[in-house]
């Protein structure tokens, strides 16, 4: 059954699963040690950000290998594509549903969610003791610079689909910009927070949330980065189609659900909440 007697792909054993998998874990361990400020936590980051970073390339040259010389992309494959990219999304979004639980459980309920609260006392949201975020002033400008990314990627995609291979480049380019500007506006933004990464109390629990949503959302915004990188690369080189463009329209997708996923967080986290 090896010649071509069907259209499914039957995968060749491949090691970048699992080492994904392996240096997602070391990278968490060393986030958690730099946070709380243990040994080698630093190291340990900076050794799986960069171990993630090999691995995903290794892993998208050989996925880009197979759908460009060897034609493994069939229809059905492309079909079980699209499946599989709107699955992680879905499973990507009960991520962030838990995420919301625990942050509207503590802005809508606080008195449940504060140890040593003593009837009569005064609890407020945000804590006394935090100051919030000015919506209006870098989340505002940072929701319009991801909505103006997402209205150029549309654009992008239909020049693709228009066969228009310079507005691709020109547009695609000008989201990774976008992309780029955005996360480090929110670098800034972390720097200029009143409140850390570790904290107690009742400014832990605002922290925790805090940075727990918008840094979770900001990894995704990075990846979706790196991942419309890979696809500006592919235009460069006539390697997307009106016809065959599946790594474009997944990222196109992915783009569009980090945009919905920042809305819910400007209005809820930083505006309404506060």
């Amino acid at each position: 059954m090896k010649g071509k007697l069907h259209d499914y792909h039957l995968v060749n054993p491949s090691p970048w699963p699992l080492l994904f998998s392996i240096t997602i874990i070391v990278t968490a361990l060393g986030a958690v040690g730099t946070i709380r400020n243990f040994y080698m936590g630093k190291l340990l980051l900076l050794t799986g950000l960069t171990s993630v970073g090999i691995t995903l390339y290794k892993w998208w040259k050989d996925v880009i290998t197979e759908a460009v010389r060897d034609k493994c992309h069939t229809d059905i494959v492309k079909k079980g594509l699209r499946l599989a990219m709107a699955a992680f999304i879905l499973s990507e979004s009960m991520f962030f549903f838990g995420f919301f639980w625990s942050f509207f459980k503590a802005w809508l309920f606080p008195v449940y969610t504060f140890d040593n609260f003593i009837p009569g006392d005064l609890i407020t949201w945000p804590p006394h003791n935090i100051t919030p975020l000015d919506p209006w002033s870098l989340p505002f400008l940072n929701t319009i610079i991801l909505l103006l990314s997402g209205c150029t990627l549309t654009w992008s995609h239909y020049s693709l689909i228009n066969k228009d291979i310079d507005s691709v480049l020109k547009m695609l380019g000008a989201t990774i910009v976008l992309g780029i500007i955005f996360s480090i506006f929110q670098a800034i933004e972390y720097v200029h927070t009143d409140f850390a990464f570790h904290e107690t109390g009742e400014k832990a629990i605002y922290a925790s949330n805090f940075y727990m949503i918008t840094g979770f959302h900001g990894a995704h915004v990075i990846i979706g980065t790196i991942f419309l990188i890979i696809c500006w690369f592919r235009a460069k080189k006539n390697q997307l189609s009106p016809e065959d463009h599946i790594g474009f329209e997944c990222a196109v997708w992915y783009w569009h659900f980090v945009d919905v996923i920042w809305l819910l967080l400007f209005v809820f986290l930083y505006w309404v909440s506060s």
